[in-house]
């Protein structure tokens, strides 16, 4: 297979990469770009409309970043040149909307619950976005010190725990273009599917028809289990897999109707 690099993903590699390094740039300067580029929970006062694309490229740490960019460079080339530049970018941009979407639907969801809970407990909510808005300055930002503030002015005999479940769900960002790989990951499965695939662990051939429904339901059974301590996004990743593969398929369909 060409591994030479094509121009959208090797500008995606680029934009991937200037991001990360300004982020660790400017917080060795005291400034915080998940904040202003995150996605925060919409309903959350740290969230912004650009944030929608903006979080594509950020990221959560180093591992993160690598592990996004090898399969972004691995999968991505094959992908783009059997699609075509138009066709990759899309394919691109709607799987990371499409994790942006699912990700916050079923936070919606958890969100709601949360906060209808603590209404029928008679407890105030109208402070809790002043103590959950957030600075760029990362000085500013002692995220823990604010939530111990907050439910400091709560009546006595509120339940913390979900009170601070609500107050997490407002500071915390989705980062990383993991939805977007996704997508791209079940295109080049849809579209190779007797590729073979070397793993490392355990460190075995299997061919992508195999090994990419694996991973997606092994996402979504992370994703359902919710464990403590587990701050991956695994539906987002779900996200950006449903529609990588609807809309490959599409094009497969309709290849010649549409370029």
């Amino acid at each position: 297979m060409n591994r030479t690099i094509p121009a959208v993903t090797k500008n995606l590699l680029l934009l991937n990469t200037l991001f990360f390094i300004a982020t660790y740039i400017l917080s060795t300067r005291g400034i915080d770009l998940t904040v202003l580029f995150g996605a925060y929970f919409p309903l959350s006062p740290n969230f912004h409309w650009y944030q929608i694309i903006s979080h594509m490229f950020m990221h959560g740490g180093f591992t993160h970043f690598f592990f996004n960019m090898f399969s972004l460079w691995m999968f991505g080339s094959a992908v783009e040149q059997s699609l075509g530049a138009k066709k990759y970018l899309i394919l691109y941009f709607v799987c990371g909307l499409g994790a942006f979407a699912l990700f916050n639907l079923v936070n919606y969801f958890e969100f709601k619950q949360v906060y209808d809970s603590l209404v029928s407990a008679n407890v105030p909510l109208n402070e809790v976005g002043k103590y959950a808005k957030l600075s760029y300055e990362i000085a500013n930002n002692n995220v823990e010190q604010k939530a111990y503030a907050w439910l400091n002015t709560l009546p006595h005999g509120t339940n913390q725990y979900i009170a601070s479940k609500l107050y997490v769900d407002l500071v915390t960002p989705m980062v990383g273009a993991s939805g977007a790989i996704y997508g791209i990951l079940v295109a080049f499965g849809v579209m190779f599917p007797n590729s073979v695939l070397m793993l490392i662990f355990p460190p075995i051939p299997m061919k992508a028809k195999y090994f990419i429904p694996i991973m997606v339901l092994l996402e979504l059974y992370l994703g359902i289990q919710q464990s403590q301590g587990d701050n991956v996004a695994h539906f987002a990743h779900l996200g950006g897999a449903v529609f990588g593969y609807f809309l490959t398929r599409h094009w497969l369909k309709n290849r010649y109707r549409w370029n």
